[in-house]
């Protein structure tokens, strides 16, 4: 664990480094997060100018569902999807051999070989967010604290989803548009999942499971979570994660690597 701890170190710290060297991007990427959290806020407005509320939640609660899913967004920015780009362009040049011929897990290195700073705004703006709205409601500190775990069961689940998603480059390299389905997937949970008709509800719970993402932590945050879905949270998380593990192994069976 200390190995990986300290490679770890070594990744974030020559990542951020070459990052940094374009500073302007932070003014970029905070001007678009700003952006992005006003079109989220005025599309949440126009539902409730009118007296209107996604089945028993109020505006403020509703901002704790819209705060995490900018808080997912955030940490999706920093590590996901610089990773999973990554992912592409091995396979595609080839120099995923190097990787596997590494004396660590190739799993952990694709993962984390990356970090980029741009996704901060988001992820502030999203932790804003959330006390905002929680300090409205009156919520004390352990309201916040019981919020944490469905949010970790929740990254672990999106992380999953994201590496099932970048294993598929073994077969289909030239999957650019692959971020675009990742933020697809995420889309569904800016409100909360009462909002849906039953159908789309059924399908963001069981076939895409978003609901698990940001309605359940919000509803651990204002005490109105049933507990089978934390036990449901955690069942999906250690699932998904197993079975990101087994899926690449199974995909690098049919990788063809440069030497062949």
């Amino acid at each position: 664990m200390g190995r990986y701890l300290r490679v770890l170190q070594l990744f974030w710290r020559v990542a951020i480094a070459a990052e940094l060297e374009y500073r302007v991007n932070f003014v970029i990427a905070l001007l678009t997060s700003l952006g992005g959290l006003a079109g989220s806020l005025f599309g949440l407005f126009l539902f409730y100018r009118t007296d209107y509320s996604f089945q028993g939640w109020s505006w403020d609660e509703a901002l704790l569902v819209l705060g995490i899913f900018t808080i997912l967004q955030g940490i999706s920015a920093i590590f996901l999807v610089p990773n999973l780009n990554k992912i592409v362009s091995h396979v595609q040049a080839g120099t995923l051999d190097f990787v596997l011929l590494k004396p660590i897990s190739s799993q952990f290195w694709l993962s984390t070989h990356t970090v980029s700073p741009w996704g901060l705004p988001d992820f502030i703006f999203g932790v804003m967010l959330v006390f905002y709205g929680g300090s409205h409601l009156g919520l004390s500190p352990m309201a916040y604290l019981a919020m944490l775990p469905p949010l970790v069961l929740g990254i672990v689940s999106l992380y999953s989803l994201w590496f099932i998603l970048g294993a598929t480059s073994i077969w289909f390299v030239k999957i650019y548009n692959v971020t675009e389905v990742l933020r697809s997937l995420l889309e569904a949970g800016r409100f909360p999942i009462e909002g849906y008709p039953a159908a789309y509800r059924i399908f963001f719970t069981f076939i895409i499971p978003v609901a698990f993402l940001t309605t359940v932590p919000a509803q651990t945050m204002i005490g109105r979570s049933d507990p089978y879905w934390l036990i449901g949270s955690f069942l999906l998380a250690v699932v998904l994660f197993q079975i990101s593990r087994w899926f690449w192994q199974f995909a690098l069976r049919f990788y063809t690597s440069a030497s062949s």
